[in-house]
């Protein structure tokens, strides 16, 4: 077949000047590391590869075409990044992916085009997918696709870490570990130089994690500095030390995290107690009379998001967010403030298809479990910010869609930008301090007509009023 129609492969290969968005998430995740042999499976010019190599990452490729030499031996990680998506024939197609799970001894990270990008893609319909004018071939997944042929393939549930990129790891354990880094973050510590602050560091961490830590938990040179206290020593001094209701917020956010984890865990699927990361399985003992206990817990918080009344209530009360007649939105500096139903939607959706690089605002539909991610990248220069992109999960259905205003007329923008985040954030007062500017100036009589550029400078005109910064001025006469 391959024949017949002159496919050339390798001009889907392109030169890159950074490191492509697969790798760049997979360094962010801790998947790419100095400690990690990579492969990069299918590495065309071997821009990542090179680049890679520069971070201190020991690494590999191979290429048919540009790299035929490339040693194919089995590493830790195992790149294949918008590989799958130019092989025309499905049995090689499958075959390839087959090839970089086996080469793979951590992680298998795939990547490949998604079906929102049909329009940068002109060409006739070959097979499953499009024969380009430079006689090229496209296949473009479906984020649930993708997530599907791979899970089918290795035989391995996988995690999708972006819009278009898949983790399938060997071990539960390595899965597991990565889904707690990302819903329950291990506790950052402060540094230690000397007793005193090493007694400081360990009192902080039991107010923020509810419970001592274990030994194999508490960073080495912490550790080595408190070796000479007996443990019965180290409980008292944190318990004359630690502010007891510091201590009880932080088991109930443990608790709570906790909860999170194995509820996510469950829509991911879920594994035996032992191999949970030792951190949960830490958390599971000091908060909950079992694990049984707690994944029954956690099951309940699953059928929760189910309930539209219990979801709608969840957003009524939280302190956090925007809350209009069809969701909550909610910027992402304030995320994690939110009630933990609520954390569970957003995270089930970045799950299931990914999470992007770039969002500023989650926007939580009430009714259909939808959350779409919203990219405003002036937000804190700007007073009223312009979206530059859109995406979409529905939970339902495992659909994702992708909307880019880069190139749109009259785009949505922003009002009352305190309203998106938690009430202590710092900037919460200048934020504020422009919306009450705006009402008093009679900005908002007319919302039908704010909501986009164009309306929105109409009404600037229509009040005498123009911008400079966060700050509302009266218009000069020759504006």
């Amino acid at each position: 077949m391959r024949a017949s129609w002159s496919s050339d492969r390798r001009l889907t290969a392109i030169g890159r000047a950074n490191l492509s968005m697969p790798a760049r998430q997979a360094l962010a995740d801790r998947q790419l590391n100095d400690c990690r042999s990579v492969l990069d499976y299918g590495c065309g010019r071997g821009d990542d590869m090179r680049a890679l190599q520069r971070l201190g990452c020991t690494i590999d490729g191979w290429d048919p075409y540009f790299r035929p030499g490339g040693h194919l031996k089995p590493a830790d990680v195992v790149l294949l990044t918008y590989v799958l998506n130019v092989i025309e024939d499905p049995a090689e197609r499958r075959a390839t992916l087959k090839g970089a799970w086996e080469l793979a001894t951590t992680v298998l990270i795939v990547s490949a085009r998604l079906t929102w990008e049909k329009s940068k893609v002109r060409g006739e319909k070959f097979g499953d997918g499009l024969l380009t004018g430079r006689r090229t071939f496209q296949h473009l997944f479906s984020a649930s696709e993708l997530r599907t042929y791979v899970e089918e393939v290795t035989g391995a549930r996988v995690v999708s870490a972006a819009p278009g990129v898949v983790y399938a790891f060997k071990a539960e354990s390595a899965r597991l570990a990565f889904l707690a880094q990302r819903i329950v973050p291990d506790a950052e510590w402060l540094a230690s130089e000397d007793t005193t602050s090493a007694i400081a560091a360990l009192v902080d961490y039991v107010e923020r994690r509810g419970r001592p830590p274990r030994l194999d938990e508490t960073p080495q040179e912490t550790a080595a500095l408190l070796a000479h206290f007996k443990p019965g020593e180290l409980k008292r001094l944190v318990r004359a030390s630690a502010d007891p209701e510091a201590v009880t917020k932080g088991a109930k956010r443990s608790t709570l995290n906790t909860l999170l984890y194995l509820a996510v865990e469950l829509f991911n699927g879920r594994g035996p107690f032992g191999s949970l990361p030792l951190s949960v399985q830490l958390d599971v003992r000091a908060f909950f009379s079992s694990y049984r206990e707690a994944c029954h817990r956690s099951d309940r918080l699953l059928l929760k998001l189910r309930d539209d009344g219990y979801v709608r209530g969840a957003m009524n009360a939280s302190a956090v967010g925007k809350l209009t007649p069809t969701a909550l939105y909610v910027h992402r500096r304030a995320l994690d403030q939110l009630p933990t139903v609520l954390r569970l939607y957003e995270h089930c959706a970045s799950i299931a298809a990914g999470r992007p690089q770039e969002w500023t605002v989650a926007k939580l539909r009430h009714q259909g479990r939808v959350v779409s991610w919203l990219d405003y990248p002036d937000f804190d220069r700007d007073a009223h910010p312009r979206i530059l992109s859109s995406y979409l999960v529905d939970l339902q259905s495992l659909e994702s869609s992708h909307t880019s205003y880069a190139h749109s007329a009259n785009r949505p923008l922003l009002h009352r930008k305190h309203e998106f985040l938690a009430p202590d954030d710092p900037d919460v007062p200048r934020y504020l301090r422009l919306t009450e500017a705006e009402r008093r100036a009679g900005l908002y009589e007319h919302p039908q007509m704010i909501g986009t550029e164009d309306g929105w400078e109409a009404e600037l005109i229509r009040c005498g009023r123009q911008l400079r910064g966060h700050q509302l001025v009266r218009r000069r006469a020759a504006d």
